[in-house]
């Protein structure tokens, strides 16, 4: 999986960090070290988001779905509204594997997510 620690780290990395935090997911459960959490993300394609999860290590099973060593995402789509006239894509995607692994690549791929244009 890419490190971000390779692309600068330090200040930059924790301000980005800091960012994020105040961002909470829509759903979060731990139970016996299996995490599943759900995030939004608008302005992002879903073939962007596959196209990020699998750069982190995953591998694409299906139009909906990418898998990789410990964790699965399952993906959806669909048009928001954003003011009267302008509609985003905004993707969600549906986590589940083993906590220890997935809240890096949860981390990593937001960081991705927030700076993507859109």
């Amino acid at each position: 999986m890419e490190r971000l620690e390779h692309e600068g780290g330090g200040a930059a990395f924790d301000a980005r960090r800091a960012t994020l935090a105040g961002l909470p997911p829509v759903e979060r459960t731990v139970a016996d070290g299996t995490l599943h959490e759900t995030r939004r993300f608008r302005g992002l394609s879903r073939e962007q988001a596959i196209g990020y999860l699998t750069h982190l290590g995953g591998t694409r099973r299906d139009a909906h779905t990418v898998t990789g060593d410990g964790w699965e995402a399952t993906l959806t789509a669909r048009k928001v509204p954003v003011g009267p006239s302008y509609r985003l894509t905004e993707v969600t995607i549906s986590w589940v594997g083993d906590r220890a692994v997935l809240e890096d690549v949860i981390l990593h791929f937001r960081l991705k997510a927030f700076r993507a244009p859109g």
